[in-house]
């Protein structure tokens, strides 16, 4: 007896979009059931060296044809799945959800195919080709066989199979009538050859005929690809891999491929693709590199690099690990800690080697992956002076092309024993901050940081090069030593002279516990007045980003600073004794803290106040 159900939304979606949408290279269908039954094999192998008694038969995928009934079907005999599991992984999308695979379609059907893996939705390209797909699967450890079926029109059923097959699945796909190509045995052998050569199980292709003396054709070379010698690779064979992999489009950006002989030994093959894959912030920030030992494939989920490099797509294959290790054990394996950070630095150091050689195309890269590179800058110091390297950032010199950390300091002046920096929201926000004025002035370059991450890692980071970093929104940055500019005398008496108490006393009174104090600038040269924080002091941007978060309940005071060399500042300090104009002085006062929250973005706590003064001030 069968039992119906209806698709989950999503599912309907993506199944709508495989048959009116993405009709086109049609071959992708039979690339990614073929990747599915891989998969299949690869859970089985990987139980069977835990427990040796389920490695009875040869794993591997068959391909057969039936011309008279229009039907391709494919047969693996790994792990299979039972009721439960086919409602589960034919029924609904776990992983991603349609939403985030119809954002990233671009409308050019050639890619927007290719996406299909990388959304977990594979299963659902056979309806490309065919108008109604039959699974018959049992799990390794059931004695009953079950039989999933659906012609994508929203609803599918399952019941028992009354077909007695051995553990694994079997997919017969009923072809439409333009897929009839899919009983070719040239044509499946090609799709298989060209996409699916790599894969480390036999793919056979068995005739019709067999009975007549046809005999079973093997279709790829069923050995891993990282096994051989980069030399006899080509660059089609690599660029194949990395879409089986990875699951995305496009060319990779960088392949590292190389073994490692020493305290370990182990082989890699890892990509940094060409274009951001779509869960690159998703928040789980899970890795995508897979552990395998001695070609077996044990597991994706156990950190060999860190977060971020989740970008990263490949493998690790090595010798030095028992096969029948578990998982749990793993996590906390020497030789495995040993793997981790030799991997890093061997992608670091190619990172670097490709800045090098070109660092246009190293721009590339950092676009689509500095800000998740960056997150390494917060974790563990070992590799943070690796990981500065090769990280690039605008300034107040270069605001329209990125530098490096050497040529920052190929550029630093003399006296000057800091990295100052700068945070905001973009390029544009910060050149307009008046915080940089004194840093202009003397031609002292700072960095503008822009990422939310620059945030966090700035307030970690060790020296670089014996150099602190400094933020310059801190009110006791002081670049006075560094190479004396031509301001005259008189105004530097101005700035450190007691002219001004009066009014720093005045402006503390009138503000009150708006400010945490009010000081003279030593960094305004123009504006009038700008907001700091005290040496210890979270960061403004930081600080406004974890109340956006609701990490903190409330945002500190800050400090107040004047320039006494700004006109308006000085007629203030004229005016302010007057008693007759004590009242316009605090208006002035108010309004010209009001403008500064307004640069840094923080909120004014008084709209209307601040509208009625402003028009008071321009009557």
């Amino acid at each position: 007896m069968s039992q119906e159900f209806n698709f989950d939304v999503e599912v309907g979606k993506i199944l709508n979009l495989m048959i009116n949408s993405l009709y086109t290279n049609k071959d992708v269908a039979l690339r990614e059931l073929v990747s599915n039954a891989s998969d299949a094999c690869d859970k089985l192998r990987y139980l069977a060296a835990q427990n040796p008694d389920l490695a009875k038969d040869e794993l591997k995928i068959s391909l057969t044809t039936n011309k008279e009934k229009k039907l391709l079907i494919i047969t693996d005999n790994g792990i299979g799945m039972n009721r439960e599991d086919l409602i589960s992984n034919l029924g609904t999308i776990a992983r991603s959800g349609t939403e985030n695979f119809i954002k990233s379609l671009t409308g050019d059907r050639q890619k927007d195919v290719q996406l299909i893996g990388q959304f977990g939705v594979g299963f659902y390209s056979s309806f490309m080709i065919a108008d109604k797909v039959e699974v018959v699967s049992r799990k390794f450890d059931s004695a009953e066989g079950w039989k999933w079926e659906s012609s994508g029109s929203g609803n599918f059923t399952i019941s028992h199979s009354e077909e007695n097959i051995p553990h694994g699945t079997k997919i017969t796909l009923h072809l439409k009538d333009d897929a009839t190509d899919f009983l070719d045995r040239f044509h499946i052998k090609h799709v298989v050859q060209t996409y699916s050569d790599h894969i480390n199980f036999k793919i056979e292709f068995i005739p019709e005929n067999l009975e007549a003396g046809a005999k079973v054709e093997v279709l790829n070379s069923a050995s891993a690809l990282w096994t051989k010698a980069a030399s006899e690779i080509t660059a089609e064979q690599y660029q194949n891999f990395f879409k089986h992999i990875s699951h995305i489009p496009g060319e990779p950006w960088l392949t590292i491929h190389n073994k490692v002989e020493g305290l370990v030994t182990y082989t890699n093959l890892l990509f940094v693709p060409t274009t951001k894959p779509f869960d690159l912030f998703h928040p789980d920030r899970k890795t995508s590199v897979k552990l395998y030992v001695k070609k077996v494939f044990i597991s994706e989920e156990l950190g060999l690099v860190p977060a971020c490099m989740r970008f990263l797509r490949g493998l690790v294959d090595s010798d030095d690990l028992p096969l029948n290790i578990s998982r749990e054990n793993l996590q906390h394996s020497s030789v495995l800690d040993k793997i981790r950070k030799s991997v890093v630095s061997k992608v670091l150091s190619e990172l670097k080697k490709k800045a090098a050689e070109s660092a246009e195309e190293y721009l590339k890269f950092w676009e689509n992956f500095g800000a998740v590179l960056k997150e390494g800058l917060c974790e563990s110091s070992e590799f943070r002076e690796k990981i500065l390297e090769v990280s690039r950032f605008y300034s107040s010199r270069s605001p329209e092309k990125l530098i490096s950390m050497a040529e920052y300091l190929d550029r630093a002046k003399p006296g000057q024993d800091k990295v100052y920096f700068l945070t905001g929201e973009s390029v544009e926000k910060i050149k307009s901050s008046p915080q940089l004025e004194a840093f202009l002035a003397k031609d002292v370059e700072v960095l503008f940081l822009t990422d939310a991450v620059d945030e966090f890692w700035v307030t970690v980071a060790l020296p670089y090069k014996e150099k602190e970093f400094c933020s310059i929104n801190r009110h006791d940055v002081d670049i006075s030593n560094i190479e004396k500019t031509e301001v005259k005398e008189e105004e530097i008496k101005d700035v450190t002279s007691s002219n001004f108490d009066g009014l720093l006393k005045f402006i503390k009174e009138s503000l009150g516990d708006k400010i945490k104090d009010a000081r003279i600038s030593k960094k305004l040269t123009d504006s009038p007045v700008c907001l700091a924080v005290d040496a210890g002091s979270m960061d403004i941007r930081l600080e406004r980003f974890l109340l956006e978060q609701k990490q903190i309940q409330a945002g500190t005071v800050k400090i107040f600073e004047i320039n006494p060399s700004n006109r308006i500042i000085k007629n203030l300090n004229e005016d302010y004794a007057n008693e007759s104009k004590q009242n316009e002085a605090k208006d002035k006062v108010a309004t010209l803290f009001d403008l500064a929250c307004i640069i840094e973005d923080e909120p004014i706590k008084d709209a209307k106040d601040f509208s009625r003064r402003l028009q008071s001030l321009i009557n």
